[in-house]
C-alpha cells in the first residue's frame, strides 16, 4: 500500500549554518565531542574538529563554545487540539511550541471534535498543517468510530490518507475482541496502534492515583490495576496476533514488568512514559493544584524508579509529554471537576534534565536517545546528527537555569505541571527539517 508523506507542514527557507566549537552529543551516531557542524541548503555538510571550520558567505555563525548539539526531538504523543478546539491550542500555537522546546517533530492525537475517524476529516487536517505548522506533524486516526470502541474505523482508506497510526487515546479499547480485530487490520494496512490502558469499570469516578494521599484529601482513586492489567492483557493479544503495538504514557511498576515480559517472549511491544511521570509523584496533588491532574495519574516513588529504570534499561524506548493543553477557565475549578491533562512540550527537557541528570540518576545520552525515538516508534525517520542527513537539531545551553512559564508560553496553555519552577537546559535554536523553527531570544540578540 502507497501512502502519502507522514508528516507536513509549513516548510521554510533552507538554512546555511556553522554552529563552532559546539559539544555534540549524538548517541546513536556515536558521537559525544567537540566540533564544528556545517549545515547548507538544509542538510548537514559537515562535521569537522572545533574551531576548524571558517564561515562561508551568507553563512549564519553560532559560536558554541559552552553549548550542546542534540539531534532534534520527537515526540509521538501531542494533543494539538484540531478541530475543534482551538482555544486550548492549534496547529500554529502547537507546533511553535513543540519547537521552543527542541522537537523537529510531533505526531497527534485523533480525540478532537469531531474525532479524527474519516480520510476527508484526516485530509483536511494535512492541508492545514501545510499552512500552520511550525514543524513536521503527523497525524494518528482513531481505531474505533468516534473512539466508541463498537464499530472499527477504516484503517486501509486512513492509511492512504497520511494516517501515521492509530489510537483511541483519551479512551481504552475496552473490548479484548475490538482491539484483536483492529490489530489484524493493522496488520494489513501498517501503522502502529497506541492505546491508552486504562479499565474504566476500575478508574471510573477517580481522580488522582488511589493511596494515602487519595485519602488523606479524600479524593476517588483510580487503582494502578486499572492500567497494569490492560497493559498485559493487549500485550499478550499483540503476541497471539503478531501485532505491533505501542503502550501510551506508562505510570505503575506493574504495566513496565508487563512491558518487559512481553518483550522477552519476542511479542513487537514498545512503551513510553512522560516527564511528569518520571519526575512526579501523588505527592505533587498534596496542594490539589489541577495541573497536576492528568490521566494515568501521577503514581507512587516506587511506579517513578520502575519507569526511570525501563528508561535506563530500553523498555521504555521513547520519552513523550502528552502534551494536553486546557483553556484556564477549564482548570481554575475544584480539583475533581478539572479535565485531566498538563502540557510539557517547552518544559520536558528541562525538567528530565534538572531533575535525573543533574543528580546522576541517567545519562544525558540515554535521555537525549529516549527524547527522539519517538520517530522510530512511528516508523518515521529519526533525527540524526550525519553528513548528508536533514538538518534536524537542537541547541541546548546546559547551564542556563529559567523558570518554567515565568516569560509565558508559545502554546496557547499554561496548566504546566512544571509552572513556577526553576530550572536547568535552555533550548537556544531547533532546526526542523534544514529550517530554522525556533530562536531563543538570547541567541536571537547575539
Amino acid at each position: 500500500m502507497t501512502t502519502p508523506d507522514p508528516l507536513v507542514w509549513t516548510g521554510g527557507a533552507p538554512v546555511d549554518l556553522l554552529v563552532r566549537r559546539v559539544h555534540v552529543l549524538a548517541p546513536r551516531e556515536g558521537i559525544d565531542a567537540p566540533h564544528d557542524v556545517r549545515v547548507r541548503g538544509g542538510s548537514v555538510a559537515e562535521i569537522a574538529p572545533p574551531g576548524s571550520l571558517d564561515p562561508a558567505d551568507g553563512e549564519e555563525v553560532v559560536e558554541g563554545e559552552g553549548l550542546h548539539l542534540f539531534p532534534g526531538f520527537f515526540d509521538p504523543h501531542v494533543h494539538l487540539r484540531v478541530p475543534g478546539q482551538e482555544h486550548k491550542e492549534d496547529l500554529e500555537s502547537g507546533t511553535r511550541s513543540a519547537a521552543a522546546g527542541g522537537y523537529v517533530g510531533v505526531v497527534a492525537m485523533p480525540n478532537t471534535t469531531p474525532v479524527v475517524d474519516s480520510a476527508s476529516l484526516l485530509r483536511s487536517l494535512r492541508d492545514l498543517a501545510v499552512r500552520n505548522a511550525r514543524v513536521p506533524v503527523g497525524f494518528t486516526a482513531a481505531i474505533t468510530r468516534d473512539l466508541a470502541g463498537t464499530e472499527l474505523t477504516e484503517m486501509a482508506d486512513l492509511r492512504s490518507a497520511g494516517a501515521v497510526g492509530f489510537t483511541d487515546d483519551g479512551r481504552p479499547v475496552v473490548s479484548a475482541g475490538m482491539l484483536r480485530k483492529a490489530i489484524q487490520y493493522q496488520r494489513m494496512s501498517g501503522g502502529v496502534i497506541a492505546l491508552h490502558e486504562e479499565d474504566p469499570t476500575l478508574s471510573a469516578g477517580g481522580a488522582m492515583r488511589e493511596g494515602a494521599m487519595s485519602a488523606r484529601l479524600g479524593i476517588a482513586g483510580i487503582p494502578a490495576l486499572s492500567e497494569s492489567t490492560m497493559v498485559a492483557r493487549d500485550a499478550a493479544i499483540a503476541g497471539h496476533e503478531e501485532g505491533r503495538v505501542h503502550f501510551q504514557h506508562l505510570s505503575a511498576v506493574a504495566s513496565v514488568d508487563a512491558l518487559r515480559a512481553g518483550k522477552a517472549r519476542g511479542w513487537r511491544l514498545s512503551g513510553e512514559a512522560s516527564p511528569h511521570h518520571l519526575c512526579l509523584t501523588d505527592e505533587a496533588v498534596r496542594d490539589l493544584d489541577t495541573s497536576m491532574k492528568m490521566n494515568p495519574p501521577l503514581g507512587f516513588e516506587e511506579d517513578r524508579q520502575a519507569l526511570i529504570e525501563g528508561v535506563r534499561d530500553g523498555t521504555i524506548e521513547c520519552i513523550a509529554t502528552d502534551h494536553a493543553p486546557h483553556a484556564p477557565d477549564e482548570k481554575d475549578v475544584p480539583f475533581e471537576q478539572a479535565p485531566m491533562g498538563t502540557t510539557g512540550l517547552e518544559s520536558a527537557f528541562a525538567a528530565v534534565y534538572t531533575q535525573l541528570v543533574r543528580p546522576g540518576v541517567l545519562p544525558l545520552g540515554v535521555v537525549v536517545e529516549r527524547l527522539s525515538a519517538g520517530a522510530g516508534l512511528m516508523d518515521l525517520p529519526l533525527p540524526t546528527i550525519a553528513v548528508g542527513a536533514p538538518a534536524d537539531l537542537c541547541l541546548v545551553d546546559l547551564e542556563r537555569e529559567w523558570t518554567v512559564g515565568a516569560d509565558g508560553y508559545r502554546s496557547r496553555s499554561r496548566n504546566c505541571c512544571f509552572d513556577g519552577r526553576a530550572v536547568h537546559g535552555r533550548v537556544l535554536l531547533t532546526v526542523a527539517a534544514g529550517t530554522v523553527a525556533h530562536r531563543d531570544d538570547a541567541l536571537a540578540a547575539a
